[in-house]
């Protein structure tokens, strides 16, 4: 009696029709073709192309064009996008393989069996099939909603009535059925073999109806999934800004209060009437009940509450502030040509001032930009608000913000800031100057020894636009 029987979980309710059956001498020679030796054989000299045995032709084919298929470099280092932690750079996973993913999918399908037996139950069980099971079930979650403690012993009891107690009927299993004797006794030594679970072989009944609740279970998780997307989207994506404002003034206002006190709220009694109502609308009569007078009786006020959630989202929620506007600045560098007396040259417009101290000028670098005023372009994600630039009037109040030192400030005419240069320094290199530069900046009274730059300050709004477009130009930020 040490041996023991191993059966496979199969959902063995709904009959497999639909599925071709080949004949005995096929369905023999494909059982022996896809026999767990082997497959395993195969599996062992999958990796080896040079050998006589093996994966067929076809996969070796398909797997190597996949492989052409696939990029080999990693497309995150080519775009500059944040690592996929699901890539298998960050785990130690097998790639995409054509026989891996066959084997795996029969390994799969054998032991999927268990979660749709498990499916049918509960749908039975809710469907009211069997009255007195789904009865039992609503005692049961009246008992758990009225003392949440339970919970605890749900699944202990679960394993003992539905694994512990199965499992040693098995071994100790009743006599035949007599006229004299209706109770048995459980005592004594085991009378049969224990039973274990085994996967579903491969070409098998079970195997098949496996196959076919797998089809069903992917058609109603796309149906769920497409049915789920076409209620929330709407409600969540902002579409319609002003059902989506309301929607989100709605969560944020329960979120608070259940937050606050949530105390307050008869938990117990909700989940109670929960619980009941659910399983209640599962009841084939309470079900035809209510798609026979939806029309006549849900419909009108359905279309009531809808009519007052449209009123009350047009007289208080309001979507027409003004579009968000922002002040940028663009300096125009001018260089000198000719020394001390030679003249001012437009040399490029830029996002920096390029002062003394700036680390462009430190590094020996040249300032950043374009030569034309027309070929500036607002940021990303903006656009123009008025129609031209102006220049900034206020030149002192920018250079004691950004804290420049070593230059000439113009209070009037065209505000130029230009740089300063000691007169015994004049002919030196621009590092050494800097050095011997007094701090802070100076009025311009026209007798001090100026640099080779100067620059001056164009301001312009912009405003936040609804669609990016392309443009080639030198953009600000």
């Amino acid at each position: 009696m040490d041996e023991s029987t191993a059966e496979p979980f199969v959902n063995r309710e709904d009959s497999t029709s639909g599925v071709l059956s080949a004949g005995s001498a096929s369905k023999r020679r494909l059982k022996e073709k896809l026999s767990n030796s082997k497959l395993k054989e195969k599996i062992q000299n999958g990796a080896n192309t040079r050998s006589e045995t093996g994966f067929s032709l076809q996969d070796r084919l398909l797997t190597k064009l996949l492989q052409q298929v696939i990029p080999s470099e990693n497309i995150e280092d080519v775009l500059d996008l944040p690592p996929d932690k699901r890539s298998s750079k960050y785990i130690g996973r097998p790639g995409f393989s054509i026989p891996l993913m066959s084997t795996n999918f029969r390994r799969f399908n054998s032991r999927i069996g268990i979660v749709f037996v498990f499916q049918t139950r509960l749908i039975r069980l809710l469907t009211w099939r069997n009255p007195t099971h789904t009865i039992s079930l609503l005692s049961i979650c009246t008992f758990v909603c009225l003392n949440p403690y339970l919970l605890a012993l749900l699944p202990l009891a679960a394993a003992l009535i539905f694994v512990m107690v199965p499992a040693y009927l098995v071994r100790h299993p009743p006599p035949p059925p007599t006229r004299s004797h209706n109770i048995y006794s459980l005592n004594g030594p085991p009378l049969a073999p224990p039973r274990t679970i085994k996967p579903a072989p491969e070409m098998s009944k079970d195997f098949f109806r496996n196959m076919r609740d797998l089809q069903n279970s992917m058609d109603d998780f796309s149906t769920l999934h497409d049915t789920v997307l076409k209620v929330i989207t709407p409600l969540t994506n902002f579409s319609n800004e002003a059902l989506s404002s309301t929607v989100f003034i709605f969560l944020f206002v329960t979120t608070c209060t259940l937050f606050i006190a949530p105390h307050l709220l008869p938990w117990r009694l909700m989940a109670l009437l929960f619980c009941w109502t659910s399983i209640t609308l599962g009841h084939p009569s309470v079900r035809g009940f209510i798609l026979h007078n939806r029309e006549s009786h849900l419909r009108p006020h359905e279309r009531r509450a809808q009519s007052l959630l449209d009123s009350w989202i047009a007289r208080d929620i309001i979507l027409d502030a003004p579009p968000e506007s922002r002040e940028v600045e663009i300096f125009e560098l001018q260089k000198r040509r000719g020394g001390r007396n030679g003249e001012w040259e437009s040399w490029i417009f830029s996002h920096s001032p390029f002062d003394p101290l700036s680390p462009q000028r430190i590094a020996g670098e040249r300032p950043k930009g374009t030569r034309f005023f027309e070929d500036v372009c607002a940021p990303r994600g903006w656009e123009w608000g008025d129609k031209k630039w102006i220049l900034d009037l206020g030149s002192r109040e920018w250079v004691e913000e950004r804290m420049v030192q070593g230059v000439e400030v113009e209070l009037e005419g065209e505000r130029w800031v230009t740089d300063l240069v000691a007169d015994d320094e004049s002919n030196s290199k621009t590092t050494k100057a800097i050095k011997n530069l007094g701090p802070g900046w100076a009025e311009s009274n026209g007798r001090d020894a100026v640099g080779e730059w100067r620059r001056r300050r164009w301001i312009r709004t912009v405003r936040r636009k609804g669609v990016s477009s392309s443009n080639n130009g030198f953009k600000i930020g």
